[in-house]
């Protein structure tokens, strides 16, 4: 992964279009893997130079993402989805990457998956803790909501990704 980090910070252009605020970044369940795995994936980023957008919960004051998260998700020449257990549990989590994913699709934004102590394929077919969450999120959202959700975790899951099992 520091191979392609190091490829897309030289050449950003072949990767993004416009302006560009960040290096990466970093999409995660924060309740999960905040103070381990993403805190230190974050630190060895600054530490390579690597321009690391990684949220603050202080950005979440509505329904929709903050218009400077937003700017942040379209903005960067990477996006690291890190996909766990609760990933799907969060409605922001999903509407972060539904917007990576258009970025990904209209701006051919560089998109590398990370799973950690996740099946890639509980996440492209929202099978697992990945179902039960949709169960309840299509209680709550419109149709055309959640079948964004899905289509980005189909596609963003289907991605040539880190497979990363603590228990290996």
């Amino acid at each position: 992964m520091a191979a392609a980090l190091d490829c897309a910070s030289s050449t950003s252009t072949a990767f993004t279009t416009g302006w560009s605020s960040y290096d990466v970044f970093l999409n995660f369940r924060g309740e999960d893997i905040r103070n381990n795995f993403t805190g230190f994936l974050n630190l060895i980023l600054i530490d390579k130079g690597i321009d690391v957008f990684i949220d603050s919960e202080k950005l979440w004051t509505g329904e929709a993402i903050d218009p400077a998260l937003g700017r942040a998700i379209d903005g960067s020449k990477i996006s690291i989805p890190v996909f766990s257990q609760g990933y799907a549990d969060s409605k922001w989590c999903l509407l972060e990457l539904a917007q990576i994913y258009e970025c990904h699709e209209s701006n051919r934004q560089l998109v590398l998956p990370i799973f950690f102590n996740i099946e890639p394929s509980h996440v492209r077919n929202q099978t697992g803790n990945f179902e039960e969450a949709f169960g309840e999120h299509e209680k709550n959202f419109e149709p055309h909501t959640t079948e964004s959700w899905r289509k980005a975790l189909k596609e963003i899951g289907s991605l040539k990704g880190e497979v990363i099992d603590k228990n290996r």
